[in-house]
């Protein structure tokens, strides 16, 4: 479970010998790689890389090429053309030969660097489609002036059916127009674009899964989550993502890395972990996920760690559905003492929680925190990132097994760095003390915040017994993202936190304060198109929070929308009374997560988390648009190499940081790209 933000970083390669490299100092870096449409690509460094041992980097250098290879399967899952759109214009990109200055041919390129943003043709974060600038005739020029053979035509295709097939794809906004759709009232399973199900209605979906569904399975597996589920002579059918299966060929790549990684892993529970994950892509079998969860959760000795497969439901309308992801790191080990307070005293904050005593945890089980560098974004990671992510997602396994929690500081980092000075703080805060506060604590309390959510509050609460994990549907992300935000606002404003040692005073936390209200009410619109509602899980929650805040606190005064020269601020006037109201908010959505009360759910989300203002939205943007900032950010990975001698004995691992975001997306498609067009 993620807190999905992008962030700037920045890196220069320090070179130092032919083969090795050392990480570059914050002051030399150039954050930016790219920018383009409402998207800035930066770099970020991996600090520590080359103080690793030669196993270490190893390791890491096999699991990050398994990263890799499933970057196509993300694409398929995204939409049924998806690789189909990409790979022409690819191969438009490389072969064209005409005026690559002319407007269409830019406009082109730009719709290209969208499309690997998000990983198909779709938005990475609103999930609405989005519409080219070059014309359809321009499209159909360039596809005819090129080799056919460079297209990705089926047997028997010609050019110009090719061109039949994609025009709608890609010009008509009434085809596909999103990915996931979360509105009310309507088959959600019918109207997304994603390609988790074919021929098959919501209601159909539902009974399916429902069937397979234990009474009082206290273990139930996590169904749905590798498969795509179609309908085949009128009947329901599982298409299981697995070695012989569906993505089979890429999944075989993937298992062939890990199987390298598990013979240079840095001990036997490590190596064990990763042989489990190999079962499960060869079989498929969701009892197998389950042990490798079991494991992997339970491997805190080892410094390298990853998360590789089907994880994340946000892309399902219904959360079922795992979107394949990678994410390979090494432990930061002086920031990970900030975490270790946290989880140490994870019984207290379980103890002490503002919800109701039957949904409180009788004893927290193996809560493991850590602050991680990242080596490679991979998969719905990548370019796109989050900050920190909590695993596994499973209820019982949480419950009896525990989980793990990191926030990628490196990320984090190059967020905090890129932000200095760009103008933000001083268009949208209310006063010098907001800002100051911002300036003084601001990566402090984010930090915190983000572990916070992430070790304790995804990990927080229990669901009563007999109550179906997926009873919250497609508002069950919302509501879980709302849980573990609202847990750590909470607790950032407890004096225990200070007593501990994560903040340095009991004035910071208003800092985390101020800056969620304002971005839930205000800021985050920037992300969101004219006339379009709130559709992102992790937006929706945000705003969720901040408004039944405004609107509970009225009476008191607590948040205040003040005018001033004709443009809106937030002002918080009682932090203290504000807590308060986070804290009454927090029990709500517990109550509603752990009775499965899908009608609270409902209610709560359609009423705080949807809507939009539009006036206020129309003056955010123009306001956020003096500014020339990207409300959106993504990154290129670092470039890894395996150094050998003559002998074929491996003898370093270096990194680099100079590969641009058009090289880098050109070149993993020629060597991360085993799946055929469609699947």
């Amino acid at each position: 479970m993620k807190k999905l933000t992008l962030l700037f970083m920045t890196v220069i390669l320090m070179a130092c010998g032919a083969d090795k490299a050392t990480t570059p100092k914050i002051e030399d870096f150039k954050y930016s790689v790219d920018k383009f449409a409402d998207i800035e690509i930066l770099r970020y460094r991996v600090p520590d890389f080359e103080s690793l041992s030669l196993k270490q980097k190893e390791l890491i250098y096999y699991l990050n090429q398994a990263a890799l290879e499933g970057r196509d399967i993300l694409y398929d899952q995204n939409n049924n053309y998806n690789l189909c759109v990409r790979r022409t214009l690819e191969a438009v990109y490389e072969n064209y030969s005409g005026d690559k200055n002319s407007t269409d041919f830019q406009n082109m390129t730009t719709y290209l660097k969208r499309v690997w943003m998000g990983n198909g043709f779709h938005h990475h974060y609103s999930e609405d489609k989005f519409i080219p600038e070059f014309s359809e005739e321009f499209f159909e020029d360039v596809l005819k002036s090129i080799d056919s053979s460079k297209l990705p035509l089926l047997a028997g295709e010609t050019v110009d059916t090719l061109i039949a097939k994609l025009k709608p794809v890609i010009f008509d906004p009434a085809v596909y127009p999103k990915r996931t759709n979360q509105g009310d009232g309507i088959d959600l399973i019918l109207t997304s674009g994603n390609n988790f199900y074919d021929g098959v209605t919501q209601a159909e979906v539902e009974n399916f899964y429902n069937k397979m569904k234990i009474p009082n399975d206290s273990t139930p597996v996590s169904y749905g989550l590798n498969s795509k589920l179609v309908k085949e002579n009128g009947l329901l059918v599982e298409k299981t993502y697995k070695e012989n299966g569906l993505y089979g060929a890429a999944i075989s790549r993937i298992t062939d890395w890990l199987e390298k990684a598990a013979e240079v892993a840095e001990n036997d529970k490590q190596k064990d972990v990763i042989n489990t994950l190999i079962s499960f892509y060869k079989t498929g079998s969701l009892k197998t996920y389950d042990e490798y969860a079991i494991k992997w959760v339970g491997d805190l000795a080892s410094s390298v760690d990853f998360v590789n497969g089907f994880t994340e439901t946000y892309g399902d309308p219904l959360g079922m559905k795992g979107s394949w992801e990678s994410l390979v790191n090494f432990k930061n080990i002086e920031a990970t003492k900030r975490t270790e307070i946290i989880s140490s005293n994870a019984q207290w904050f379980e103890d002490n929680s503002p919800i109701d005593p039957k949904f409180k945890k009788e004893k927290v089980k193996g809560v493991s925190a850590k602050v991680i560098t990242a080596t490679i974004l991979a998969g719905d990671c990548y370019p796109a990132t989050p900050i920190g992510i909590n695993l596994p997602n499973s209820n019982w396994i949480r419950h009896e097994y525990g989980s793990k929690s990191v926030t990628i500081e490196n990320i984090t980092e190059a967020y905090d760095q890129a932000s200095l000075g760009n103008g933000f703080a001083e268009e949208f805060m209310w006063s010098d003390v907001e800002r100051k506060r911002a300036k003084d604590f601001a990566s402090m309390t984010n930090n915190l915040h983000t572990d916070l959510h992430e070790c304790l509050g995804h990990g927080s609460g229990k669901l009563l017994p007999g109550v179906d994990p997926d009873a919250l549907k497609s508002y069950g992300s919302t509501i879980e993202e709302a849980r573990a935000d609202l847990f750590g606002l909470y607790y950032m404003g407890d004096p225990k936190i200070v007593e501990l040692g994560l903040l340095p005073d009991k004035e910071a936390y208003k800092s985390e304060y101020y800056q969620y209200i304002m971005n839930g009410l205000m800021t985050q619109l920037t992300r969101i198109q004219p006339g379009k509602n709130i559709e992102e899980s992790h937006m929706r929650n945000r705003q969720l929070i901040a408004k039944w805040a405004f609107e509970k606190g009225k009476a008191n005064n607590v948040i205040e929308i003040k005018k001033r020269d004709g443009e809106t601020f937030v002002v918080i006037n009682d932090y203290v009374k504000l807590r308060t109201l986070f804290g009454q908010l927090l029990a709500v959505i517990q109550q509603i997560k752990s009775t499965g009360d899908y009608e609270g759910g409902k209610n709560i989300v359609e009423s705080y988390a949807v809507k939009v203002n539009p006036t206020l939205h129309a003056e955010v943007l123009d306001r956020y648009k003096k500014l020339n900032l990207a409300p959106y950010r993504g990154f290129v990975n670092p470039v890894y190499t395996l150094v050998k001698n003559k002998d074929g004995k491996v003898t370093d691992v270096t990194i680099s940081y100079d590969e641009n975001y058009l090289d880098q997306n050109l070149r993993y498609s020629k060597e991360y790209s085993s799946l055929p067009t469609f699947n």
